[in-house]
């Protein structure tokens, strides 16, 4: 179950978020690439161009194994999308560099990332 909450209310599913998310415009999905960043909203992302601005957590209702993560990202220019992440044993991202990746990009949640 989801205990995410902010100004949209509770919301309790991946589709939930991401149909939130798309309605407020922040529907470009920010990807790893093969050469070790991020890219998407038409560039190539190192983590300090980054900051994550919101976390959503989902644990998964049968499976504590079926974890995910949507990360919202804002990049020096303003400009916000987000990283889709599930973990556990259906992880997205083999190997240690996404994780990496995302451990290095800093951490300022606000209340208000309209």
């Amino acid at each position: 179950m989801d205990h995410s909450k902010d100004h949209m209310g509770a919301m309790s599913t991946l589709t939930e978020v991401l149909e939130k998310l798309k309605a407020r415009g922040f529907d470009q999905e920010l990807t790893f690439s093969d050469h070790g960043k991020l890219q998407g909203m038409d560039h190539i992302y190192n983590p300090e161009d980054l900051t994550i601005i919101k976390i959503f957590r989902f644990e998964g209702m049968s499976d504590p194994a079926d974890n995910s993560a949507i990360y919202l990202i804002r990049d020096k220019d303003g400009n916000t999308g987000y990283v889709m992440d599930s973990y556990g044993i259906y992880s997205d991202h083999h190997g240690a560099g996404f994780d990496e990746f995302l451990k290095q990009i800093p951490v300022e949640e606000i209340e208000d990332w309209k």
